[in-house]
């Protein structure tokens, strides 16, 4: 017989691989979410009902309708009301599990808050939008030795890689560094079926639960790729991988998004409402190919030096050097959100 507080997890008790003592060990560990959207909601929705003790979720942004194809903690009433991603996703989950802290940060992560906000994790877990955040949790978990969990999704496609500081390849061994502004494509313009964010999402929670539980021996090793569409399914061998390519962060201990170095930088222009973002690094846009992007379901007003568009009530004026102006707020953490929705990076 089970004791009371373990009763509502009495299936997943059963589970060969965790016992009652894994669940006691779940119950126990701390969980850090970077980004509450497609991948967020399903981690921790999933990391909630599995009974992590806490539950900590980073997220910089409002809900809005067009969220509700693939986010799957929000509803109308939250987009009408422009919620706080991460506080309505706290709202739902407390309501199914009652017994765990589940804290909202409603707060744009980067390298001067990243160890307030991360300092305590035992776990932390990606689902972000953007790749600058990504090599920035990287550079933090190598630092301080936390395991993270990297996930990605847009289209059809999406891939994952648990990542153990000293035992495993990081993201920057695979990746050397981000890639420049409208080189890969996002959720706004390629699209994104719910159906990949929710298989790489689900993912992420079983390696967590794995490390959680204290069983680093069946992370998942590798990098998985997965496609919906076409049912294909691939696990990219990493063995080796970071004593060969002689890493600069997991191998030398380089931590320059971490010390501000690299990433971006956001300046507010004081009276114009406007946000400027200067990406990571020295980058070369190619800035034809985002046009032509851009221009297939928004008007472009073109000069020899930038372009203007219009969307969602933001105006972005880009320049061929990456840089960009968000006008239609003075907030850089949405400013910042703008860039990576529609400019990638």
């Amino acid at each position: 017989m089970l004791p009371n507080d373990l009763d509502r997890y009495s299936r997943q008790i059963r589970f060969s691989g965790l016992r009652e003592e894994g669940q006691r060990r779940l119950s126990q560990s701390k969980a850090v979410l970077c980004g509450c959207g497609a991948l967020g909601t399903v981690i921790a929705n999933g990391l909630a009902r599995a009974g992590v003790g806490h539950l900590r979720i980073i997220d910089r942004d409002l809900v809005e309708l067009s969220n509700l194809q693939r986010q799957i903690l929000f509803d109308e009433s939250d987009a009408n009301r422009s919620v706080p991603k991460a506080e309505a996703a706290a709202t739902k989950l407390q309501a199914v599990n009652s017994q765990i802290t589940i804290e909202p940060v409603i707060a744009d992560l980067h390298a001067r808050n990243i160890d307030e906000l991360l300092f305590d994790a035992d776990v932390i877990l990606d689902g972000t939008d953007n790749f600058e955040t990504r090599f920035l949790i990287n550079d933090y978990s190598h630092r301080s030795l936390k395991p993270w969990i990297y996930g990605g999704a847009v289209g059809s496609t999406g891939q994952s890689m648990t990542i153990i500081p000293g035992r495993t390849p990081c993201l920057r061994c695979v990746i050397e560094s981000p890639p420049p502004p409208g080189a890969m494509p996002t959720c706004e313009t390629s699209g994104i079926l719910s159906s990949a964010s929710t298989i790489i999402g689900a993912i992420e929670v079983a390696e967590a639960i794995k490390i959680l539980s204290g069983q680093l021996d069946v992370v998942s090793k590798g990098l998985l790729v997965v496609d919906v569409w076409s049912g294909r399914m691939n696990r990219i061998n990493l063995d080796g991988l970071r004593q060969k390519c002689e890493c600069l962060t997991c191998v030398k201990g380089e931590f320059p998004w971490l010390e501000g170095s690299r990433g971006s930088q956001t300046t507010s222009l004081c009276g114009r409402n406007a946000v400027q973002v200067i990406p990571a690094g020295d980058v070369s846009m190619d800035w034809n190919a985002v046009q032509s992007r851009l221009a297939q379901d928004y008007a472009l007003q073109k000069t020899p030096f930038l372009f203007r568009v219009t969307i969602d009530g933001y105006e972005l004026s880009v320049f061929k050097d990456g840089r960009a102006i968000i006008r239609g707020t003075s907030d850089v953490a949405i400013a910042r959100s703008v860039y990576a929705r529609y400019l990638g990076g």
